[in-house]
């Protein structure tokens, strides 16, 4: 039986079945229709990418909310305390998009964040993707859009995104979400220090969580550091002033509150037309990522490049050549070869 049930599962679904599965709310259709886009085959690739023109038209309707803090500082808490709440009080389903960093030296990951979110993880009105990070920059997975379309196409209103933390490269998550929601804690050092300034510019909202018991005092001494220095920003092309809360996610305090914000600034945004117009610009930021991809994919295939690879790593590791000079030599190599 065990036997059967392993090669049914190794079955290819076909591209109908695939959509069939995702429209009709089929959370394990859909999760294999994720392992398919995250697949490096190129045979994969294909079938993903017909998968994702079939379900295009019944995707963009979702909120889009990414949320970064720094680390410890209850993330995933938040989010098994949000995602309750939309599901118990808004009566609303809720798909989370997590990130694991992978190891650079095994590339392995531990994918846990489902330990992490114990009542989100037993609710099938909650879809949790945990993927590992594999090198890719922003703190987000390399399909994490494409992942988005499908967790939208499959039904689900409200896409919560989990970057692996606080880092320089946060403006993927920006690229890809409507709202960027920032956690801190309170009383651990110098308030304004270890943050970067442009993460700041990024927000919509920021919230200072495990404001319950005896640090709800500093939990409180934080949020007016961190209000008062986010009005020193300028203001943001959609005209809106990032709120900062303190919540807990433990006892639940303030949980509403974050999410009646997320409501007000879509709002806001449609109202603006503003929504519209990040949305086109999250498509062509896309569409240029992947042509970035795509480009580095053929360099590395070509077998002029290949052959050289080697010399010229040799050549740049034994000072006999800069590494902007083996460089532009590969380049070169693709000119002349008509690439």
């Amino acid at each position: 039986m065990a036997q059967t049930f392993r090669k049914a599962r190794t079955t290819k679904l076909s591209l109908q079945q695939y959509v069939d599965g995702i429209l009709g709310g089929e959370r394990s259709v859909l999760a294999r229709a994720i392992t398919l886009v995250e697949s490096i085959l190129p045979k994969d690739q294909y079938l993903a990418e017909d998968l994702l023109a079939a379900v295009l038209p019944k995707t963009g309707k979702a909120r889009r909310v990414g949320i970064t803090g720094v680390p410890g500082a209850g993330k995933s808490t938040f989010i098994d305390a949000l995602g309750m709440h939309l599901i118990q009080d808004c009566r609303e389903k809720v798909a989370v998009l997590s990130v694991d960093p992978s190891s650079p030296i095994s590339g392995g990951s531990i994918l846990g964040d489902r330990t992490r979110m114990e009542r989100l993880s037993v609710d099938q009105s909650a879809f949790i993707r945990t993927s590992p990070a594999r090198g890719h920059l922003g703190g987000v997975g390399r399909r994490t859009r494409e992942t988005i379309l499908l967790c939208e196409a499959a039904g689900y209103q409200n896409i919560l995104v989990e970057t692996i933390g606080v880092g320089q490269s946060e403006t993927a998550v920006r690229s890809m979400t409507d709202f960027f929601l920032l956690i801190m804690l309170a009383g651990a050092g110098d308030e304004l220090q270890g943050i970067k300034r442009g993460i700041l510019e990024m927000i919509d909202c920021m919230v200072i969580n495990k404001a319950d018991g005896d640090n709800v005092a500093k939990a409180e001494t934080a949020r007016a550091c961190y209000a008062n220095a986010l009005h020193l920003f300028p203001a943001t092309p959609d005209g809106w002033t990032p709120p900062v809360l303190t919540i807990s996610s433990l006892t639940g305090k303030g949980i509403a509150e974050v999410w009646r914000i997320v409501l007000e600034h879509r709002t806001r945004l449609e109202a603006n037309g503003y929504l519209a117009t990040r949305r086109k610009q999250q498509a062509l930021e896309w569409m240029r990522e992947l042509i970035s991809d795509g480009l580095t994919q053929l360099f590395q295939a070509t077998p002029a490049v290949a052959a050289r690879l080697p010399l010229l790593e040799d050549a740049v590791r034994n000072n006999k050549l800069t590494p902007a000079a083996a460089a532009r030599s590969l380049l070169m190599t693709l000119v002349e070869k008509g690439f």
